[in-house]
């Protein structure tokens, strides 16, 4: 991507993906699932960073120190990567490095900054789904 503003803000053709990777390995290197469809590059940030954030809740155990909980999460947890539509990494996208150790020296106190869900645009297309399976066919109607 360019430094033009734009383009860093707004979804290039095909929008923004975030990428899930299993840190346990199982999948190697390869993402676990990448979540596509975000409009801009803030909903994939906001995203990627509850994703992680609630990955390294789970592996938060009562009485672990920080750099436990931290190991629990490189061991068992789940990491985001924000890319573009191409899979190459974003200038501006999240990164959990930058807060990895912060999340875990500070347990989530916010269930909304754990909640990942409601910025899923697969969220969207299950809606979606839910309407057309609900929806009356006309001859059933008569």
């Amino acid at each position: 991507m360019s430094g033009d503003p734009d383009e860093t803000i707004f979804a290039p053709q095909g929008g923004f993906q975030v990428q899930l990777r299993d840190l346990s390995g199982a999948n190697g290197s390869e993402p676990l699932e990448t979540v596509r469809g975000f409009p801009t590059l803030v909903q994939a940030n906001a995203f990627a960073r509850r994703y992680v954030r609630d990955s390294l809740e789970r592996c938060r155990a009562p009485r672990l120190a920080p750099e436990e909980v931290l190991n629990a999460w490189f061991a068992f947890g789940e990491d985001a990567e924000v890319v573009g539509p191409d899979g190459a990494a974003v200038e501006q996208g999240w990164r959990s490095a930058n807060e990895i150790r912060d999340f875990a020296d500070r347990p989530c106190r916010d269930g909304e900054e754990r909640n990942w869900r409601v910025l899923d645009p697969r969220r969207q297309e299950d809606d979606d789904e839910e309407e057309e399976d609900g929806a009356v066919d006309p001859e059933d109607a008569a």
